[in-house]
């Protein structure tokens, strides 16, 4: 996967972040082995996983010793089976053992990400239907899991409140209508894209009537999703249908088969369940 340079910059700040509230002053333990005995570790998953977050794996190392060399024996974004080795670490005892935890943490989290976002994306397959991730990300891993649903292949929804506009409830009871919100959000953000949540299908068709990217559907039934499609049809609208609400893997493939364009999921970054990584070491 390719990282844009925002998302270079975040890394190394996340990085930095997690080291700092790790090792702090120092790793008390790692002081007990000689500075000059080397080791080698093996990174083994132990249960089915895509995999994801080699360079925050890598980053840890190489903000804490550059000495440390790390060969990779799995690619970024590959599924792998359990018992499967992903890389090999050899170096400093001392550095591999205080790294361990937060390269773990790191490449656990991601991958956690990249796996439900993997279900999620073959659950509708054969289907025309993507699947987006949401805001609702780990407080300071935002760009992180956002790269993460990618290697899933998940397709990512704004970054953040500066990127795009997404019209609710409380955004429409102030503007006064659809229309004047869409127009105002228009005036404000430019070409940037503009969304607009519908509860009925009363407000769907209004919203149908301005120039919004895209409708989500909150919580619509499926026969009331499948009128939905069937209305932006018929006005030959190029509007896009996101549908939001109440999505599992149990859910999400009768929603998709409605015909909506995207289908969003909070639980990709929220409901993060670490994938099972342990390290093996072995002294020189």
């Amino acid at each position: 996967m390719n990282m844009t340079p925002a998302l270079e910059a975040a890394l190394e700040a996340q990085v930095t972040l997690a080291l700092r509230e790790d090792v702090g002053s120092g790793d008390l333990t790692a002081s007990l082995i000689p500075a000059d005995r080397l080791a080698r570790a093996t990174v083994v998953c132990r249960e089915t996983a895509v995999l994801c977050g080699r360079a925050w794996f890598d980053g840890v190392f190489r903000q804490l010793d550059p000495e440390v060399r790390i060969r990779w024996e799995i690619g970024e974004g590959t599924l792998v089976d359990p018992d499967q080795t992903l890389c090999e670490l050899v170096g400093p005892a001392r550095s591999i053992l205080t790294g361990e935890r937060t390269a773990l943490n790191f490449l656990q989290t991601l991958s956690a990400t990249a796996t439900a976002t993997r279900r999620h994306v073959d659950a509708i397959a054969g289907t025309n239907t993507r699947i987006l991730d949401t805001r609702k990300t780990l407080p300071g891993l935002r760009l992180a899991q956002k790269y993460a649903v990618r290697c899933g292949g998940g397709t990512n929804h704004r970054i953040g409140l500066f990127d795009g506009v997404l019209v609710k409830e409380n955004h429409i009871a102030a503007a006064g209508s659809i229309e004047a919100a869409v127009r105002s959000a228009r005036a404000v953000a430019g070409q940037a894209l503009i969304e607009v949540e519908v509860e009925n299908l009363n407000e769907l068709k209004q919203a149908l009537a301005t120039d919004v990217d895209r409708i989500m559907l909150d919580n619509f039934g499926l026969a009331q999703m499948r009128e939905a499609v069937a209305l932006t049809r018929d006005s030959h609208s190029r509007i896009e249908l996101e549908a939001s609400g109440n999505v599992t893997l149990q859910t999400i493939r009768p929603i998709a088969e409605t015909g909506v364009d995207y289908i969003s999921v909070g639980g990709l970054t929220k409901h993060v369940q670490a994938i099972d990584l342990s390290m093996r070491f072995a002294m020189e």
